[in-house]
């Protein structure tokens, strides 16, 4: 599955400079013609794209996670994280669902994918996986504590629009869910286990 990546909100122009290479982030800039006339120097980040995975269990159950990280405050989430160099986007998801719960799957449906943050080149790619083997224990990174939180699709709806759900990408598109039924039957059918 060839997975093209969305198109950023303001690209970073071929004449950009990298200025700072940090761990996660780096900063590129430029000389930027404006309007008037007078030139000025725009700044954005660039940093690896993430993969967000729902896994649908055989039962119909939602598997999402309740996580702890340093300096963050309690959330709920789907399974997912950072592609790494040289890697696809589906490979990542595969792995991150493995990694953060033990499970692989036999489909996996690209549900979203965008760039969120004009000011981040950074692509979230947003998987349904469906047809779920346990075939491992959880292997977390060092900086992660989580634990898996099994929800039916009624209990999911309610997660996402909670404060401490982590997935904004896909929040407008729960929301729509409950403002029109016959967007709420296609998302009860996305996450349905066939």
């Amino acid at each position: 599955m060839k997975i093209a990546r969305p198109p950023s909100k303001q690209p970073i122009p071929d004449d950009a400079r990298r200025v700072f290479k940090g761990v996660l982030f780096d900063v590129y800039q430029w000389e930027q013609e404006l309007y008037d006339g007078t030139k000025a120097t725009f700044e954005k980040l660039r940093r690896p794209d993430t993969v967000v995975v729902f896994p649908v269990m055989n039962d119909g159950r939602i598997l999402l996670t309740e996580q702890e990280q340093p300096g963050k405050a309690p959330f709920v989430a789907a399974t997912g994280g950072r592609v790494d160099e040289g890697e696809d986007v589906l490979q990542a998801a595969k792995r991150e669902l493995r990694e953060e719960s033990g499970y692989e799957a036999s489909e996996f449906i690209l549900w979203d994918a965008q760039q969120p943050v004009s000011k981040i080149d950074w692509a979230v790619y947003t998987f349904v996986a469906k047809g779920l083997k346990k075939v491992a224990d959880i292997h977390l990174d060092a900086g992660e504590k989580i634990t898996l939180k099994p929800a039916a699709f009624n209990e999911f709806v309610e997660i996402a629009l909670r404060g401490n759900f982590y997935e904004k990408e896909i929040v407008p598109r729960v929301y729509e869910a409950k403002l029109h039924p016959e967007r709420m039957e296609e998302l009860r059918k996305l996450l349905s286990p066939s």
